[in-house]
């Protein structure tokens, strides 16, 4: 891999990297998505039917990120963010506060931030670290019960496609972690940093869905893998 210090790097992180802080992942078969159904917590039509329900799944979440912490592939990112000369931009399919938590600072939450609020009504956005409740009342509006997670639901766009695609389109370097590789838009990162000419790096704890598509695949738990990759990009610094 030939990367020059001014090089700009792009890194996805998704659910494998926060599981290993003990942070429930979508596909594990005894976490809390698990005791679920999608279209009963997780869509813009089931907040309309029962926004109870939901609100009372998200704020058993929230609840949770109190007892997670980084785990040293948060903490690394953060490092490489903080030495590396050029610009990394880390994209995130998570919705928990753990990179921020890490140090990370040049981020972007494409599906949402779990400590934040947004209203229905009005769409203005608000940070929020408690429970929420159809009795909520708008701090900007002053309308009650549009009080809502911000997180992308099923069905929704994710955040900042566009800024997102153009970081794609110049970066060097674009490093998947802990991710799939099943759901899209995310899933076709790959193809679009390696068509802007990008090296592209898989780092997993198995191979994922799009792993053939990598030009490097790196194989184990994300808080011993992840170290010792940004280790080896710190060494040419």
């Amino acid at each position: 891999m030939k990367l020059a210090t001014s090089d700009s790097i792009v890194i996805l992180t998704g659910a494998g990297i926060s599981k290993e802080s003990g942070l429930d992942t979508f596909r594990d078969t005894d976490g809390a998505w698990a005791k679920v159904r999608i279209e009963d917590v997780a869509t813009p039509e089931a907040f309309l039917r029962n926004p109870a329900r939901v609100h009372e799944f998200y704020n058993a979440r929230r609840r949770r990120l109190g007892d997670a912490r980084p785990n040293p592939a948060h903490e690394a990112l953060a490092k490489l963010e903080a030495e590396w000369p050029g610009e990394v931009l880390l994209v995130t399919q998570n919705i928990d506060d753990l990179h921020e938590r890490a140090g990370s600072r040049t981020l972007i939450h494409m599906h949402g931030e779990l400590l934040k609020a947004r209203c229905a009504f009005c769409h203005t956005e608000s940070a929020w670290d408690r429970d929420m409740s159809v009795q909520d009342v708008c701090w900007s509006c002053g309308r009650r019960g549009g009080i809502r997670p911000h997180v992308v639901w099923f069905g929704e766009v994710p955040l900042e496609m566009e800024r997102i695609f153009g970081a794609l389109a110049d970066c060097a370097l674009f490093v998947s972690i802990g991710t799939s590789g099943h759901v899209y838009p995310a899933a076709g990162f790959v193809g679009a940093a390696s068509s802007g000419g990008a090296h592209t790096v898989e780092l997993n704890l198995e191979p994922s869905a799009g792993a053939s598509l990598f030009d490097e695949c790196i194989h184990g738990p994300a808080g011993t893998v992840v170290p010792e990759f940004v280790a080896r990009l710190l060494a040419k610094v």
